[in-house]
């Protein structure tokens, strides 16, 4: 994971791409690979997306909704 340090500034971290996939989520609950369609052309791989998703996911900001299969924005 790519976290702002000495070396990599904000822009190239991670956190600086959280607001590119809530932007979508606050519209709507959408599927990951929907998701990924609209987004790829702002993350660097499928990995990186992968760990935008998990680092959302552990701070609170994203949630499965009940039948889990879509992402869910919590706010």
């Amino acid at each position: 994971m790519k976290f702002p340090n000495k070396v990599i500034p904000y822009q190239a971290s991670i956190l600086a791409k959280f607001p590119v996939l809530l932007v979508h989520l606050e519209q709507q609950d959408m599927k990951p690979a929907d998701l990924y369609k609209k987004v790829k052309s702002k993350v660097s791989d499928v990995g990186e997306f992968l760990e935008i998703l998990d680092c959302l996911y552990a701070l609170g900001k994203i949630e499965l909704n009940r039948e889990g299969s879509a992402l869910h924005y919590v706010g």
